[in-house]
């Protein structure tokens, strides 16, 4: 057997590995329209006719305070949040201001564009709706008001765009105080990262089907099943990072700089796809500068880097 093993492992690795395959242009056009250019629609119920316009102005969720309370954040994603928030003002040129609220959102003063709830342990059930009923409050979302919205994985981001303007939730599972293992770090990082790029850019994942071909990410994932699995189990924790980028890719930093640097007020339209195309190569420009800032690696997966050669 061990014989059998062993002309096993040299035969696979005498065979030959095909290149890694750059993305092109047109993929990186077709992700964006996957990602950014769809039809709106309301995941509770159809959109009030009062309602305002939906507008999906990623600079100016950017300009907007943020609260981050529950919890105190553990300082593992502190790392994590600091770097992404200098990478918003890298790409952005501007940063709301940050406050660190007690265990609930309105410890907060005025009026933040984004609530991060942290917690550890069981889903906090009874205080996320709470957080929603805030959020409704000063926002005048529109939330139901007859059952309670359900925790659906042990993180979650939500926007709502409101009558007095337009908010993110984000719901954030962390560990707890118990030193963390190497497959913990990077489960709990790639979900705070993951939810911050939702909260400040808009758009949805993007699923593939494909599992031969590399991640080109808008946080791309696999269906998976993870289904009856604790959210704390190292096999829960492997099949989520299995399923999607363990942070963020190549053109994922490109649509940062795409999305700061447009003029239109919304972007889920044709024409933030032609504003790409006219000006494809200075954002290519700008994202490889920004890849070639070694502050930004903890928010990097590696295996998704390249851009259109």
């Amino acid at each position: 057997m061990t014989r059998i093993l062993t002309t096993l492992i040299v035969l696979l690795m005498a065979m030959p590995v095909a290149a890694a395959q750059f993305p092109t242009r047109e993929e990186f056009l077709n992700l964006a329209r996957q990602g950014w250019v769809f039809e709106m629609r309301s995941n509770v119920r159809r959109r009030d006719h009062t309602m305002p316009a939906v507008r999906t102005n990623s600079r100016a969720m950017v300009a907007g305070s943020i609260c981050l309370y529950g919890e105190p954040v553990h300082p593992h994603l502190m790392d994590v949040f600091t770097t992404f928030r200098n990478l918003i003002n890298a790409v952005y040129g501007q940063v709301g201001t940050l406050q660190f609220g007690q265990k609930e959102a309105p410890s907060c003063a005025g009026t933040p564009r984004i609530f991060v709830r942290f917690y550890s342990g069981r889903p906090p059930h009874r205080a996320f709706n709470a957080d929603l009923r805030h959020v409704d409050e000063v926002y005048d979302i529109d939330l139901p008001q007859d059952r309670d919205q359900p925790i659906l994985g042990p993180a979650q981001a939500a926007t709502f765009f409101g009558r007095e303007g337009t908010a993110s939730h984000l719901l954030i599972n962390q560990p707890g105080d118990a030193p963390l293992t190497q497959l913990q770090r990077q489960y709990y990082r790639t979900l705070l990262i993951e939810e911050l790029f939702h909260a400040f850019t808009f758009g949805m994942d993007i699923l593939k089907f494909d599992r031969k071909t590399a991640f080109r990410s808008k946080l791309q994932e696999h269906p998976v099943n993870l289904r009856y699995l604790a959210w704390d189990s190292p096999k829960f924790m492997r099949g989520l990072l299995a399923s999607n980028p363990k942070g963020l890719c190549a053109f994922d930093i490109f649509m940062m700089h795409a999305l700061a640097n447009t003029a239109l007020d919304s972007v889920n339209t044709q024409e933030f796809l032609r504003f790409i195309s006219a000006h494809f190569d200075r954002l290519e420009g700008l994202t490889r500068a920004t890849l070639a800032d070694a502050r930004f690696n903890l928010l990097m997966d590696n295996r998704c880097r390249d851009l259109p050669a």
